[in-house]
């Protein structure tokens, strides 16, 4: 039978004990300051871009989602215990793991709530600037795990890669970002999830004024064909997120789009599905896009 301490046995042993205070840091959040125990041992994971760049850092997450689409991060949370997805965490798997820390972001932000009943948690959402929300990750996460001569070795190595794409694309004209979705195309602005690109390559937008809602405006190939861009760049969300079906390049190919400047030149990129719509702002996935970017104008 289980025996189970007296009350005034269990509080000697509690004013004996020697108890270790816990350092406490405060990390900025999409949420505001939030103070957590310094360099925890145990951390959750529901957001992509967070679990590219706490990675790169050289942090191994104890528990994830359970279906990762960004390949090269399937390998770095190969050990994690599942705890449900980015839009239902698994809370049961989450208690059983009790994590000294949840990260959420992005798609996962509404669970914020159902998460901090398990573990304290924090929101590490991207705002409208994605580079300099980026770097501010990278600084936090280097601070809150005791890892920031890598974090600033890592903002170093960012810094220069930035540089070396503005230089590429100098003078290279205009750009048109066009996510496509099956048989649907939409365009992004400067003012976009993906208006980063055009802060990070100095082009011009060949369509001033874009609405910059989450799922950008919806468009034709007559659009693409008006707009005659100088280099079109293309996201395929059915790839990113695992689909089958329609790709971009059969969706974009038309005579119309064939005789836009972008295409005679072979000024087409399709850039790395899930590194730019399901991982965008981490470390790994910023870097990936931005070495692709940097090739293309070069050659």
């Amino acid at each position: 039978m289980r025996r189970i301490a007296s009350p005034a046995l269990l509080a000697t042993a509690l004013m004996t004990a020697p108890v270790a205070a816990l350092a406490q840091i405060t990390v900025d959040t999409a949420q505001g300051p939030v103070t957590l125990q310094d360099n925890p041992d145990s951390v959750a994971v529901y957001d992509m871009a967070a679990l590219d760049t706490i990675t790169a850092l050289g942090v191994t997450p104890t528990g994830s989602i359970d279906n990762i689409l960004v390949p090269a991060l399937r390998d770095a949370a190969a050990g994690a215990t599942p705890v449900g997805t980015l839009f239902e965490p698994d809370l049961e798997a989450l208690a059983r793991l009790a994590p000294d820390l949840v990260i959420v972001g992005g798609r996962s932000s509404t669970q914020l709530a159902a998460v901090s009943q398990v573990a304290p948690a924090i929101d590490m959402t991207f705002g409208s600037d994605l580079l300099a929300d980026a770097r501010a990750r990278i600084d936090a996460y280097g601070a809150l795990f005791a890892k920031t001569a890598q974090a600033e070795e890592m903002t170093a190595t960012l810094d220069a890669r930035l540089a070396d794409l503005r230089a590429a694309a100098d003078g290279q004209g205009t750009a048109l970002i066009v996510m496509t979705n099956g048989p649907k195309m939409s365009a992004y602005g400067a003012g976009s999830r993906f208006g980063w690109i055009f802060d990070a390559t100095g082009l011009e937008e060949a369509v001033p004024g874009l609405d910059d809602a989450t799922h950008g405006q919806a468009i034709s190939h007559e659009f693409i064909a008006q707009a005659d861009p100088d280099w079109l760049l293309v996201v395929d969300r059915g790839a990113a997120i695992g689909e089958d079906g329609q790709g971009a390049m059969e969706t974009l190919r038309s005579d119309l789009v064939a005789g836009t400047t972008a295409w005679q030149q072979d000024h087409v990129i399709q850039l790395d599905p899930a590194a730019t719509y399901i991982s965008a702002g981490g470390y790994g996935s910023t870097m990936a896009v931005l070495d692709q970017l940097t090739q293309a104008f070069a050659d």
